[in-house]
């Protein structure tokens, strides 16, 4: 147990998880790289929070033998670091093949996305020849209407770099309780065998998931999957169309750590825990690629979080993508990365002082 993590431009703000710590640390300076998992957006939630660059990669580039659900394509290992070139660097030694990962691809002797070589520098990518799309909420999600201030200011200076911007997004309705099915099948694989052996050793959120999964019929699941494969499709006819999507990276801006979840967005209740990270979900069922890069702060003086998603397979185009706007806001003091105050939270007395710090009152 070592207790809340704090934002490194709020200590008593939350660093969203689940890779919270290592996007901490990396505003900090404490490391220049990390790696993490993301299902529901714990690459890109907290990389959002703490003006970091984290990817959630395609499906199958950064094979992992240690999943029990080898065969769920929710959650996805990946990269995370201070800017995009570390980050695609750190994707050049993450991505491989390994045969115990039924989703890491292959062709006969040849290894379809594990070569570090494609990996190890972004491309470099003519903005102004691609087709962007812009999202606030992909149909569904509850975005905070701050959030949406600070993103289509953002899209006001993004939009002239490229050959055309339009608001769009994919069909993604159904995409709540879809996820919900198969995010609580995953942790009843999971956490099942504790949750019936060793019950003291999962907390409440997990208890809750594993219980909500046990409750699912097979049609529930049926449902979902189906509903996922829908999704999929209308990302395929989605990109058809456009060359890249872009959104807020989470639906608000930091809240106090003390806060278990959000339950509520302006006002409106929240479904779930887990519904305040609609925006990341939105793209892990299509099974897309999305990076989170830091685009300056919002209202509240925290760091805004943009989304990239791409086509199917197109992690290096995400990259380079970002790769452009970040050289291109590099020097604008409003949209470049912004950097925490070390001396400042170097001052404050230690967070271990604060009451709830090791668990919620």
């Amino acid at each position: 147990m070592f207790g809340a993590t704090g934002n490194p431009f709020d200590p008593m703000r939350s660093a969203a998880g689940s890779s919270g710590g290592s996007a901490a640390a990396l505003a900090c300076g404490m490391a220049p790289l990390a790696s993490g998992s993301d299902t529901g957006g714990s690459l890109r939630n907290p990389a959002g929070f703490c003006g970091i660059v984290g990817m959630r990669p395609s499906y199958g580039l950064v094979a992992s033998e240690k999943r029990a659900h080898g065969w769920s394509c929710l959650s996805t290992d990946g990269p995370m670091a201070r800017d995009v070139a570390d980050t695609a660097l750190m994707l050049s030694v993450m991505a491989s093949d390994d045969a115990r990962d039924p989703l890491a691809y292959t062709l006969p002797d040849e290894a379809v996305r594990g070569a570090p070589a494609r990996w190890a520098l972004p491309p470099q990518v003519e903005l102004r020849k691609l087709k962007l799309a812009f999202t606030e909420d992909f149909g569904f999600a509850p975005t905070e209407q701050l959030i949406r201030r600070a993103f289509r200011a953002r899209v006001s200076r993004i939009a002239p770099l490229f050959a055309e911007a339009t608001e769009a997004t994919p069909d993604c309705s159904g995409a709540d309780e879809t996820f919900a099915v198969l995010r609580a099948s995953l942790f009843l694989t999971q956490h099942g065998k504790n949750y019936r052996e060793r019950p003291d050793m999962i907390g409440p959120n997990v208890r809750a998931n594993v219980e909500e999964g046990l409750s699912y019929s097979l049609e529930d699941f049926s449902r979902a999957a189906a509903n996922q494969t829908r999704i999929y499709r209308a990302y395929q006819s989605f990109f058809a169309q456009h060359d890249l999507l872009i959104s807020p990276t989470i639906t608000l801006s930091p809240r106090p750590w003390s806060e278990l979840y959000p339950a509520e967005i302006d006002g409106v209740p929240t479904k779930s825990y887990f519904h305040w990270l609609a925006l990341a979900y939105a793209v892990t069922l299509a099974g897309h690629p999305a990076l989170s890069l830091p685009l300056g702060v919002d209202e509240n003086g925290l760091p805004f979080g943009l989304q990239i998603v791409g086509p199917r397979g197109g992690d290096a185009l995400v990259l380079g993508v970002a790769a452009a706007l970040e050289a291109a806001f590099a020097g604008d003091a409003e949209l470049r990365r912004p950097q925490p105050d070390l001396k400042k939270l170097a001052a404050l007395p230690p967070l271990a002082q604060t009451p709830g710090f090791m668990a919620w009152d």
